[in-house]
Protein backbone atom coordinates (compact mmCIF):
# COMPACT_ATOMS: atom_id res chain seq x y z
CA UNK A 1 0.00 0.00 0.00
CA UNK A 2 0.94 3.91 -0.70
CA UNK A 3 1.64 6.12 2.33
CA UNK A 4 2.44 9.53 2.24
CA UNK A 5 3.62 10.37 5.56
CA UNK A 6 2.44 13.71 6.10
CA UNK A 7 0.52 16.92 5.42
CA UNK A 8 1.96 20.30 6.75
CA UNK A 9 0.75 23.19 8.13
CA UNK A 10 2.97 24.81 4.81
CA UNK A 11 0.67 23.28 2.23
CA UNK A 12 -0.74 26.19 -0.18
CA UNK A 13 -4.20 24.81 0.09
CA UNK A 14 -4.50 24.68 4.01
CA UNK A 15 -5.04 28.54 3.84
CA UNK A 16 -7.78 28.92 1.22
CA UNK A 17 -11.36 28.01 1.71
CA UNK A 18 -12.45 24.87 0.22
CA UNK A 19 -15.25 26.65 -1.68
CA UNK A 20 -12.56 28.52 -3.36
CA UNK A 21 -10.13 26.00 -4.57
CA UNK A 22 -9.59 25.18 -8.07
CA UNK A 23 -9.99 21.28 -8.72
CA UNK A 24 -7.41 19.74 -9.20
CA UNK A 25 -6.36 15.98 -10.56
CA UNK A 26 -4.32 15.68 -7.33
CA UNK A 27 -6.54 17.00 -4.76
CA UNK A 28 -8.59 13.52 -4.25
CA UNK A 29 -5.85 11.74 -4.16
CA UNK A 30 -3.91 14.27 -1.64
CA UNK A 31 -7.11 13.74 0.42
CA UNK A 32 -7.23 9.64 0.17
CA UNK A 33 -3.67 9.60 0.82
CA UNK A 34 -4.40 11.80 3.88
CA UNK A 35 -7.02 9.56 5.26
CA UNK A 36 -4.76 6.51 4.74
CA UNK A 37 -2.12 8.44 7.28
CA UNK A 38 -4.18 8.79 9.86
CA UNK A 39 -5.72 5.22 9.62
CA UNK A 40 -1.88 3.26 9.47
CA UNK A 41 -0.78 6.07 13.02
CA UNK A 42 2.07 7.16 11.33
CA UNK A 43 3.10 10.45 13.36
CA UNK A 44 2.68 13.70 11.65
CA UNK A 45 6.02 14.87 12.84
CA UNK A 46 7.71 12.47 10.93
CA UNK A 47 7.18 13.96 7.27
CA UNK A 48 7.42 16.46 5.20
CA UNK A 49 5.17 18.88 3.39
CA UNK A 50 3.20 16.85 0.62
CA UNK A 51 3.20 17.84 -3.03
CA UNK A 52 2.47 16.41 -6.67
CA UNK A 53 5.56 15.84 -8.18
CA UNK A 54 4.60 18.38 -11.23
CA UNK A 55 3.99 21.62 -8.41
CA UNK A 56 8.11 20.61 -7.76
CA UNK A 57 8.88 20.01 -11.41
CA UNK A 58 9.20 16.21 -11.30
CA UNK A 59 6.42 13.43 -13.47
CA UNK A 60 3.85 11.51 -11.73
CA UNK A 61 3.78 8.69 -14.24
CA UNK A 62 7.94 8.83 -14.74
CA UNK A 63 7.90 8.52 -10.67
CA UNK A 64 6.12 5.14 -11.00
CA UNK A 65 9.17 3.54 -13.10
CA UNK A 66 10.32 3.63 -9.27
CA UNK A 67 7.05 1.17 -8.40
CA UNK A 68 7.42 -1.10 -11.61
CA UNK A 69 11.66 -2.02 -11.02
CA UNK A 70 11.13 -2.34 -7.11
CA UNK A 71 7.80 -4.64 -7.60
CA UNK A 72 9.99 -6.43 -9.91
CA UNK A 73 12.60 -7.17 -7.12
CA UNK A 74 10.08 -8.05 -5.49
CA UNK A 75 8.15 -10.12 -7.35
CA UNK A 76 11.10 -12.21 -8.26
CA UNK A 77 12.08 -12.72 -4.60
CA UNK A 78 15.75 -10.57 -4.55
CA UNK A 79 14.69 -8.09 -2.19
CA UNK A 80 12.45 -9.26 1.11
CA UNK A 81 11.09 -5.59 1.17
CA UNK A 82 12.19 -1.92 1.00
CA UNK A 83 10.60 1.77 1.18
CA UNK A 84 11.28 4.56 -1.00
CA UNK A 85 11.07 7.62 -0.28
CA UNK A 86 11.89 11.20 -2.69
CA UNK A 87 11.47 14.77 -2.03
CA UNK A 88 12.26 17.72 -3.95
CA UNK A 89 12.17 21.73 -3.05
CA UNK A 90 11.60 20.13 0.48
CA UNK A 91 8.38 18.77 -0.32
CA UNK A 92 7.66 14.86 -0.82
CA UNK A 93 6.47 13.39 -3.72
CA UNK A 94 6.95 9.42 -3.86
CA UNK A 95 6.63 7.25 -0.56
CA UNK A 96 5.80 3.56 -1.14
CA UNK A 97 6.66 0.42 0.56
CA UNK A 98 6.88 -2.63 -1.20
CA UNK A 99 7.08 -6.52 -0.03
CA UNK A 100 7.18 -7.80 3.51
CA UNK A 101 8.43 -6.44 7.07
CA UNK A 102 9.19 -9.92 8.35
CA UNK A 103 8.92 -13.16 6.05
CA UNK A 104 8.24 -15.61 8.47
CA UNK A 105 4.90 -13.59 10.37
CA UNK A 106 3.96 -12.25 5.82
CA UNK A 107 3.55 -8.84 7.51
CA UNK A 108 3.81 -5.99 5.17
CA UNK A 109 6.27 -3.65 4.67
CA UNK A 110 5.01 -0.29 5.50
CA UNK A 111 6.52 3.53 4.84
CA UNK A 112 7.10 3.65 9.06
CA UNK A 113 9.20 0.23 9.02
CA UNK A 114 12.48 0.31 11.35
CA UNK A 115 15.38 -0.53 9.38
CA UNK A 116 18.98 -1.33 10.83
CA UNK A 117 20.50 1.25 8.91
CA UNK A 118 24.35 0.30 9.71
CA UNK A 119 26.77 2.52 8.39
CA UNK A 120 23.66 5.40 7.54
CA UNK A 121 24.30 5.65 11.16
CA UNK A 122 27.76 7.38 9.70
CA UNK A 123 26.30 10.58 8.85
CA UNK A 124 24.70 11.15 11.98
CA UNK A 125 27.10 10.76 14.07
CA UNK A 126 29.72 12.85 11.93
CA UNK A 127 27.22 15.44 12.42
CA UNK A 128 26.73 14.98 15.72
CA UNK A 129 30.91 15.35 16.20
CA UNK A 130 30.68 18.34 14.10
CA UNK A 131 28.05 19.91 16.91
CA UNK A 132 31.02 19.75 19.27
CA UNK A 133 33.23 21.62 16.51
CA UNK A 134 30.84 24.27 16.67
CA UNK A 135 30.41 24.50 20.63
CA UNK A 136 33.80 25.32 20.84
CA UNK A 137 34.54 21.92 22.76
CA UNK A 138 37.01 20.01 19.89
CA UNK A 139 38.87 21.20 17.18
CA UNK A 140 39.46 19.19 13.93
CA UNK A 141 42.92 19.55 14.13
CA UNK A 142 42.65 18.27 17.61
CA UNK A 143 44.53 14.47 18.02
CA UNK A 144 42.70 11.49 18.40
CA UNK A 145 44.40 11.08 21.99
CA UNK A 146 43.50 14.32 23.55
CA UNK A 147 40.17 12.84 24.27
CA UNK A 148 41.31 8.91 23.92
CA UNK A 149 44.57 8.38 25.94
CA UNK A 150 44.71 5.10 24.50
CA UNK A 151 45.19 6.52 21.03
CA UNK A 152 48.63 8.41 21.65
CA UNK A 153 51.90 7.03 20.01
CA UNK A 154 50.76 4.14 17.80
CA UNK A 155 52.06 1.95 16.06
CA UNK A 156 51.28 1.37 12.21
CA UNK A 157 51.43 -2.40 10.71
CA UNK A 158 53.06 -2.01 7.74
CA UNK A 159 53.33 -4.66 4.46
CA UNK A 160 56.61 -5.50 3.07
CA UNK A 161 57.79 -8.11 -0.10
CA UNK A 162 59.67 -10.82 0.09
CA UNK A 163 60.58 -10.92 -3.40
CA UNK A 164 62.26 -14.64 -2.52
CA UNK A 165 58.45 -16.28 -1.59
CA UNK A 166 56.81 -13.69 -3.59
CA UNK A 167 54.89 -12.86 -0.52
CA UNK A 168 53.61 -10.24 2.01
CA UNK A 169 54.93 -10.02 5.78
CA UNK A 170 53.97 -6.86 8.21
CA UNK A 171 56.01 -5.49 10.91
CA UNK A 172 55.01 -2.56 13.32
CA UNK A 173 56.56 1.02 12.90
CA UNK A 174 55.68 3.87 14.92
CA UNK A 175 53.14 6.15 13.16
CA UNK A 176 54.59 9.43 11.91
CA UNK A 177 52.09 11.51 13.00
CA UNK A 178 48.89 10.90 15.63
CA UNK A 179 45.58 10.56 13.70
CA UNK A 180 43.27 13.66 14.23
CA UNK A 181 39.54 14.48 14.27
CA UNK A 182 39.56 15.44 10.66
CA UNK A 183 41.24 11.86 10.02
CA UNK A 184 38.53 10.04 11.84
CA UNK A 185 35.82 12.26 10.10
CA UNK A 186 37.01 11.42 6.36
CA UNK A 187 38.47 7.69 6.89
CA UNK A 188 42.12 8.65 7.30
CA UNK A 189 42.75 7.67 10.64
CA UNK A 190 44.86 4.58 9.85
CA UNK A 191 41.79 2.66 11.71
CA UNK A 192 40.71 -0.15 9.52
CA UNK A 193 37.85 -2.78 9.41
CA UNK A 194 37.72 -6.90 10.42
CA UNK A 195 35.85 -7.46 7.78
CA UNK A 196 37.74 -5.30 4.89
CA UNK A 197 41.38 -4.88 6.16
CA UNK A 198 43.88 -7.13 4.60
CA UNK A 199 46.25 -6.27 6.80
CA UNK A 200 47.15 -9.82 9.05
CA UNK A 201 48.64 -7.91 12.19
CA UNK A 202 45.42 -5.45 12.24
CA UNK A 203 42.89 -8.37 12.02
CA UNK A 204 45.07 -10.36 14.33
CA UNK A 205 44.71 -7.85 17.09
CA UNK A 206 41.26 -6.77 16.13
CA UNK A 207 40.09 -10.25 16.97
CA UNK A 208 42.22 -11.12 19.72
CA UNK A 209 41.08 -7.70 21.61
CA UNK A 210 37.02 -8.87 20.64
CA UNK A 211 35.89 -5.89 18.10
CA UNK A 212 36.22 -8.11 15.24
CA UNK A 213 34.43 -11.27 15.28
CA UNK A 214 33.52 -13.45 12.45
CA UNK A 215 30.13 -14.83 13.99
CA UNK A 216 28.09 -11.50 12.15
CA UNK A 217 29.81 -8.87 10.16
CA UNK A 218 29.77 -5.20 11.28
CA UNK A 219 29.32 -6.19 15.21
CA UNK A 220 31.29 -4.36 17.50
CA UNK A 221 28.49 -3.67 20.30
CA UNK A 222 29.04 -6.06 22.46
CA UNK A 223 32.01 -3.85 24.58
CA UNK A 224 31.67 -1.05 26.56
CA UNK A 225 32.08 2.31 25.30
CA UNK A 226 35.41 2.81 27.11
CA UNK A 227 36.56 -1.23 26.32
CA UNK A 228 36.13 -0.57 23.09
CA UNK A 229 38.22 3.31 23.00
CA UNK A 230 41.04 1.34 25.08
CA UNK A 231 41.11 -1.99 22.96
CA UNK A 232 41.11 -0.33 19.55
CA UNK A 233 43.57 2.89 20.74
CA UNK A 234 46.41 -0.60 21.56
CA UNK A 235 45.85 -2.30 18.10
CA UNK A 236 48.23 -1.47 15.64
CA UNK A 237 47.15 1.14 12.90
CA UNK A 238 46.72 -0.10 9.05
CA UNK A 239 48.13 2.95 7.32
CA UNK A 240 50.70 6.00 8.62
CA UNK A 241 47.52 8.77 9.58
CA UNK A 242 46.69 10.85 7.38
CA UNK A 243 47.63 9.00 4.08
CA UNK A 244 45.41 6.60 2.65
CA UNK A 245 41.42 6.65 2.35
CA UNK A 246 40.38 3.31 3.99
CA UNK A 247 37.05 2.58 4.82
CA UNK A 248 37.39 1.64 8.77
CA UNK A 249 35.89 2.20 12.32
CA UNK A 250 36.77 5.71 12.37
CA UNK A 251 33.30 6.79 13.40
CA UNK A 252 32.75 4.30 15.83
CA UNK A 253 35.48 6.46 17.74
CA UNK A 254 34.14 9.51 16.76
CA UNK A 255 31.10 8.29 19.33
CA UNK A 256 33.69 7.52 21.80
CA UNK A 257 34.82 10.99 21.55
CA UNK A 258 31.58 12.41 21.83
CA UNK A 259 31.25 10.82 24.80
CA UNK A 260 34.39 11.55 26.77
CA UNK A 261 34.18 14.95 25.92
CA UNK A 262 30.02 15.25 27.15
CA UNK A 263 29.99 12.92 29.84
CA UNK A 264 27.15 11.51 28.30
CA UNK A 265 26.19 8.29 26.41
CA UNK A 266 26.22 8.63 22.66
CA UNK A 267 22.69 7.96 22.06
CA UNK A 268 21.25 10.25 24.81
CA UNK A 269 23.45 13.22 23.11
CA UNK A 270 22.25 12.34 19.68
CA UNK A 271 18.78 12.41 20.92
CA UNK A 272 18.84 15.44 22.38
CA UNK A 273 20.56 17.81 19.88
CA UNK A 274 19.75 15.65 16.48
CA UNK A 275 16.92 13.08 17.14
CA UNK A 276 14.36 15.15 18.85
CA UNK A 277 15.17 18.47 17.86
CA UNK A 278 14.32 17.09 13.85
CA UNK A 279 11.03 15.14 15.52
CA UNK A 280 13.70 11.76 14.32
CA UNK A 281 11.05 9.46 16.76
CA UNK A 282 11.80 6.23 15.83
CA UNK A 283 15.85 6.74 15.10
CA UNK A 284 18.10 5.27 18.09
CA UNK A 285 20.78 2.53 18.38
CA UNK A 286 17.76 -0.36 19.84
CA UNK A 287 14.66 -0.92 19.03
CA UNK A 288 11.97 -1.17 22.53
CA UNK A 289 9.83 -3.90 22.88
CA UNK A 290 6.75 -1.51 21.59
CA UNK A 291 8.28 -1.13 18.30
CA UNK A 292 9.95 -4.68 17.69
CA UNK A 293 6.35 -5.40 15.34
CA UNK A 294 7.73 -2.96 13.00
CA UNK A 295 11.59 -3.95 12.66
CA UNK A 296 12.37 -4.92 9.06
CA UNK A 297 14.04 -8.40 8.56
CA UNK A 298 15.63 -9.98 5.79
CA UNK A 299 15.64 -13.00 3.62
CA UNK A 300 17.02 -15.89 6.15
CA UNK A 301 19.37 -16.81 3.30
CA UNK A 302 20.59 -14.71 0.70
CA UNK A 303 19.25 -15.44 -2.28
CA UNK A 304 22.34 -14.38 -4.38
CA UNK A 305 24.59 -15.80 -2.30
CA UNK A 306 22.73 -18.75 -0.72
CA UNK A 307 24.76 -17.72 2.72
CA UNK A 308 22.57 -17.27 5.88
CA UNK A 309 21.67 -13.60 6.38
CA UNK A 310 23.47 -12.70 10.38
CA UNK A 311 21.97 -8.79 10.81
CA UNK A 312 22.82 -6.97 14.57
CA UNK A 313 20.49 -7.87 16.86
CA UNK A 314 19.20 -4.47 17.60
CA UNK A 315 16.26 -5.37 20.56
CA UNK A 316 18.45 -5.15 23.42
CA UNK A 317 20.65 -2.52 24.59
CA UNK A 318 23.85 -2.71 23.00
CA UNK A 319 27.08 -2.44 25.41
CA UNK A 320 28.64 0.46 23.41
CA UNK A 321 26.31 2.63 20.44
CA UNK A 322 28.18 1.38 17.63
CA UNK A 323 28.74 5.04 15.53
CA UNK A 324 30.08 3.67 12.45
CA UNK A 325 27.23 0.57 12.16
CA UNK A 326 24.47 0.31 15.12
CA UNK A 327 22.07 2.77 14.40
CA UNK A 328 18.20 2.04 13.55
CA UNK A 329 15.63 4.06 11.23
CA UNK A 330 12.86 4.82 9.51
CA UNK A 331 12.44 6.27 5.86
CA UNK A 332 10.41 9.07 7.24
CA UNK A 333 13.00 10.25 10.11
CA UNK A 334 15.79 9.89 7.62
CA UNK A 335 14.71 12.00 4.94
CA UNK A 336 14.29 14.77 7.34
CA UNK A 337 17.78 14.34 8.44
CA UNK A 338 18.25 14.92 4.37
CA UNK A 339 16.48 17.69 4.25
CA UNK A 340 17.86 19.35 7.19
CA UNK A 341 21.52 19.07 5.55
CA UNK A 342 20.01 20.21 2.49
CA UNK A 343 18.58 23.33 3.95
CA UNK A 344 22.08 23.80 5.08
CA UNK A 345 21.75 22.03 8.42
CA UNK A 346 18.12 23.70 9.49
CA UNK A 347 14.20 22.16 9.39
CA UNK A 348 10.81 23.53 10.32
CA UNK A 349 12.83 26.24 12.80
CA UNK A 350 15.35 23.75 14.30
CA UNK A 351 19.16 24.33 13.27
CA UNK A 352 21.12 21.49 14.31
CA UNK A 353 24.05 22.85 12.17
CA UNK A 354 25.44 26.45 10.89
CA UNK A 355 25.65 26.59 6.55
CA UNK A 356 29.24 26.63 6.61
CA UNK A 357 29.68 23.88 8.66
CA UNK A 358 27.48 21.57 6.12
CA UNK A 359 29.32 23.05 3.19
CA UNK A 360 32.77 22.47 4.67
CA UNK A 361 31.17 18.75 5.77
CA UNK A 362 30.36 18.10 2.05
CA UNK A 363 33.45 19.54 0.58
CA UNK A 364 36.38 17.61 -0.89
CA UNK A 365 38.46 16.37 2.41
CA UNK A 366 40.91 13.76 0.10
CA UNK A 367 42.12 16.20 -2.65
CA UNK A 368 45.63 15.18 -4.51
CA UNK A 369 47.40 14.16 -1.21
CA UNK A 370 45.51 10.89 0.22
CA UNK A 371 45.44 7.73 -1.79
CA UNK A 372 42.55 5.88 -2.33
CA UNK A 373 43.54 2.39 -3.39
CA UNK A 374 39.86 1.54 -3.11
CA UNK A 375 38.05 4.89 -3.75
CA UNK A 376 34.60 6.01 -2.29
CA UNK A 377 32.67 6.02 -5.31
CA UNK A 378 34.04 2.55 -6.15
CA UNK A 379 32.92 1.02 -2.85
CA UNK A 380 29.78 3.01 -2.63
CA UNK A 381 28.29 2.66 -6.04
CA UNK A 382 31.23 0.64 -8.22
CA UNK A 383 31.91 4.37 -10.11
CA UNK A 384 34.46 6.70 -9.90
CA UNK A 385 34.21 10.28 -9.77
CA UNK A 386 33.35 11.02 -6.15
CA UNK A 387 35.81 12.45 -3.14
CA UNK A 388 34.92 12.13 0.76
CA UNK A 389 34.41 14.59 2.60
CA UNK A 390 33.49 14.69 6.67
CA UNK A 391 31.10 11.77 6.70
CA UNK A 392 29.82 12.01 3.41
CA UNK A 393 30.68 10.87 -0.10
CA UNK A 394 30.60 13.82 -2.04
CA UNK A 395 30.57 13.91 -5.83
CA UNK A 396 33.28 16.05 -7.62
CA UNK A 397 31.94 17.03 -11.12
CA UNK A 398 28.35 16.29 -13.34
CA UNK A 399 30.69 13.93 -15.48
CA UNK A 400 33.62 10.84 -15.14
CA UNK A 401 30.82 8.75 -12.85
CA UNK A 402 28.66 5.95 -15.24
CA UNK A 403 25.74 7.62 -12.52
CA UNK A 404 23.43 10.28 -12.57
CA UNK A 405 23.92 13.65 -10.62
CA UNK A 406 25.64 16.87 -10.34
CA UNK A 407 28.63 18.01 -8.22
CA UNK A 408 28.44 18.92 -5.09
CA UNK A 409 25.67 16.20 -4.21
CA UNK A 410 26.56 13.94 -0.88
CA UNK A 411 25.33 10.42 0.24
CA UNK A 412 25.90 7.44 2.31
CA UNK A 413 24.92 3.81 2.27
CA UNK A 414 24.22 1.02 4.82
CA UNK A 415 25.66 -2.95 5.07
CA UNK A 416 22.27 -4.04 5.02
CA UNK A 417 20.94 -2.38 1.81
CA UNK A 418 19.99 1.14 2.71
CA UNK A 419 21.21 4.06 1.10
CA UNK A 420 20.18 7.66 0.77
CA UNK A 421 21.52 10.85 -1.17
CA UNK A 422 21.12 15.06 -0.99
CA UNK A 423 21.70 16.71 -4.35
CA UNK A 424 21.92 20.42 -3.75
CA UNK A 425 21.59 21.61 -7.18
CA UNK A 426 18.54 19.36 -8.48
CA UNK A 427 17.16 20.17 -4.59
CA UNK A 428 16.60 16.31 -4.11
CA UNK A 429 16.60 14.12 -1.24
CA UNK A 430 16.08 10.17 -1.44
CA UNK A 431 16.14 7.47 0.91
CA UNK A 432 15.82 3.94 0.18
CA UNK A 433 15.41 1.50 2.79
CA UNK A 434 15.25 -2.44 2.88
CA UNK A 435 17.30 -5.56 4.54
CA UNK A 436 19.16 -7.06 2.26
CA UNK A 437 23.24 -7.49 2.65
CA UNK A 438 23.60 -8.98 -0.48
CA UNK A 439 26.18 -8.32 -3.29
CA UNK A 440 23.52 -6.37 -5.49
CA UNK A 441 23.79 -3.55 -3.37
CA UNK A 442 25.93 -0.68 -5.62
CA UNK A 443 23.17 -2.17 -8.13
CA UNK A 444 20.08 -0.91 -6.59
CA UNK A 445 21.70 2.24 -5.29
CA UNK A 446 22.54 3.31 -9.11
CA UNK A 447 18.90 2.02 -10.36
CA UNK A 448 17.53 4.41 -7.91
CA UNK A 449 19.72 7.57 -9.09
CA UNK A 450 19.11 7.21 -12.53
CA UNK A 451 15.40 6.44 -11.48
CA UNK A 452 14.88 9.58 -9.62
CA UNK A 453 16.68 11.59 -12.14
CA UNK A 454 14.66 10.64 -15.17
CA UNK A 455 11.37 12.16 -13.44
CA UNK A 456 13.19 15.03 -13.35
CA UNK A 457 10.88 17.37 -16.26
CA UNK A 458 11.87 21.17 -15.02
Amino acid sequence: MTYIPSFSRQTPLASVHPSQRAPTPWRSLSLLVGATLLHSGLSWSQALPVASPESVGMSTQRLEKISAAMQAEIEQKRLPGAVVMVARKGKLVYSKAFGGLNNDTNAPAQTDSVFRIYSMTKPMVSVALMMLVEDGKVQLTDPVSKYLPSFKQPMVSVATHDPLYNGVSFKLVPAHKEPTLQDLLRHTSGLAYGELTKNTLVKQAYTEAGIYSTARDFDARNLSGADMAERLGKAPLAQQPGTVWEYSLSVDVQGRIIEAVTGQRLNDFMQQRLFKPLKMNDTAFDVPAAKKARLAEPFAIDPLTSLPNKLIDVSQTPGNDSGGAGGVSTAPDYLRFCQALLNGGQLDGARILSRSTVQLMTADHLGHTIATPVSPGQLLLGAPGYTFGLGFLVRQADGIAGVHGNAGEFMWAGYAGTYFWADPKDQICAVYMTQAPSPLRAHYRRMLKALVAQALVD
